[in-house]
């Protein structure tokens, strides 16, 4: 495919599949039957399966030390085959989208039907979902000498809006990905998705002392909304307050004590400690935590847990999965009881159950498994002034910056890049370099007071699983656990 003459300037508008086919097959010659054929064959005793054609235009942007510092766009095509037999798949994929190449790959993929004969699953349920984000391109809505200017109008304001700033980056980054979906049983669906994010990072320094803050949003939109002065110097104040807090910071305390943490992003936590666990190929596998408790008690009362891809310009919303299946609002844990995992759609079967529209890859080049798109808590009855006033002696750590869990164990590490100290239900000094440590499971039993301030974080998250990074969204209201561990560098 030669993808120098693949721009979406003159590609028809609304519906995803009169774009992709005027991307895949008008543009560049590929005859569609012959396509729709070549997977037929290719699949031919299998029980599931898919080619996945993809296009995606991509740009970022970066500003630092006074600077452009880099400026990068790359425009990749490609197609994945898949055939299922059971619990195995053949796979292939190529950069080269013609009709040998895709008939390579079927001899390919076949390999794992030989001696097998499978009964071809049902497809995805056809329609159903609402556009949920504009087909519009985001490289192309906004001018590049703009964007450039918007980067130098940020630096120039964050460098004079506080004399302590050392050092500045600011970054955009825009991404255009069409998808089509061709299912030997002839169903075609097929989707186009926008991202944006914009990142404002500082450093400050005080009496020798160099602290960093950042703040950034984002989400499946065109730029404009952050080429509004008010909106982006809101993102510059948000990285110097927390630089500043920073600055004033004191050794976090170590030992276990009672914890609140803060509505939005530190829904990540949940994320990471409790999401993850909740996909289905680990549950199938045993591997988890929370592998066979469907109908038990896995959390708090009052603890319910959200994981839906159908809202409107969300980062991790997708109008279809990566398999073709409509995305949905799966309530994953409900007053504390475990309600039902993610599901692609071989994780599904194999299980007995239906997919729940979270079968998500990377690109073109990779599998599709269960992934979360947006993945929150819901709201409780406390507001966070009660919450913290609870608190006789503990932390409340308002962001986080990196984490890690172990899905086998459930055992979670996270770090707190804007915490506090409490005591007697008042906020004192911010600390600096504490860890929050512990189970993911336990820690959900140990939340005491769910705040009624849910928030979703603003549009910044990346989740890696097996290699893949796929766009997310966190999001929670304030909470209150007990005896969490905290690692820190004084004793508490």
């Amino acid at each position: 495919m030669d993808t120098t003459r693949l721009t979406t300037e003159t590609l028809p508008s609304g519906d995803p599949l009169d774009i992709t086919s005027e991307l895949f097959f008008t543009k560049t010659g590929l005859d569609q039957d012959a396509v729709a054929a070549a997977v037929q064959g290719a699949l031919t005793g299998a029980d599931d399966g898919e080619l996945y054609l993809e296009e995606r235009h991509s740009e970022m942007l970066v500003f630092d030390d006074g600077r452009m510092k880099s400026s990068s766009y790359d425009n990749s095509s490609g197609f994945g085959l898949r055939s299922i037999a059971g619990e195995a798949h053949g796979y292939a994929h190529s950069g080269d989208v013609t009709l040998d190449a895709i008939k390579r790959a079927g001899e390919t993929v076949r390999a794992v039907t030989s001696g097998y004969n499978g009964s071809l699953a049902l497809p995805p349920k056809a329609g159903g979902n609402r556009a949920l984000y504009t087909a519009r391109n985001p490289l192309e809505a906004t001018a590049f000498g703009d964007k450039v200017e918007l980067l130098q109008d940020i630096d120039a304001y964050a460098r004079a809006a506080d004399p302590l700033v050392k050092q500045v980056t600011v970054s955009t980054a825009a991404s255009w990905q069409a998808i089509r979906i061709i299912r030997p049983d002839g169903q075609q669906v097929a989707d186009i998705r926008p991202l944006v994010r914009l990142n404002v990072a500082v450093v400050l320094e005080k009496d020798g002392r160099m602290e960093s803050g950042s703040s950034g949003a984002g989400g499946r939109v065109m730029m404009d909304q952050w080429m509004d002065p008010q909106v982006w110097k809101a993102e510059v104040h948000e990285a110097i307050r927390v630089a500043r807090v920073n600055l004033d910071s004191v050794p976090a305390p170590a030992g276990e004590m009672e914890v609140a943490l803060g509505a939005g992003w530190p829904g990540v936590m949940l994320h990471e400690a409790v999401g993850h666990g909740l996909e289905g190929d680990f549950n199938r596998k045993g591997t988890s935590l929370f592998s066979g408790r469907v109908g038990e008690q896995v959390a708090a009362k009052g603890v319910t847990v959200v994981d839906d891809g159908t809202m409107e310009d969300r980062r991790g919303s997708i109008t279809i999965d990566d398999e073709g299946t409509p995305s949905a609002r799966n309530v994953l844990i409900e007053d504390g009881i475990l309600k039902g995992y993610m599901q692609d759609r071989q994780n599904a079967r194999l299980m007995g159950v239906d997919p729940t529209g979270n079968g998500r890859r990377e690109s073109y080049a990779h599998t599709p498994m269960p992934r979360m798109t947006n993945t929150f808590m819901l709201n409780g009855d406390y507001s966070q002034d009660e919450i913290v006033a609870s608190i006789k002696k503990g932390i409340f750590a308002v962001n986080f910056g990196g984490g890690q869990v172990d899905i086998t164990s459930g055992k979670f590490v996270f770090s707190a890049s804007e915490a506090y100290m409490v005591e007697n239900g008042k906020i004192g000094a911010p600390v600096k370099g504490a860890t929050l440590i512990g189970n993911g499971p336990d820690a959900m039993g140990k939340i005491s007071m769910i705040g009624n301030d849910l928030a979703l974080d603003n549009g910044i998250g990346t989740c890696g699983k097996a290699g893949q990074g796929v766009p997310v969204g966190v999001g929670q209201p304030t909470l209150k656990m007990g005896g969490i561990t905290i690692g820190g560098t004084e004793t508490a």
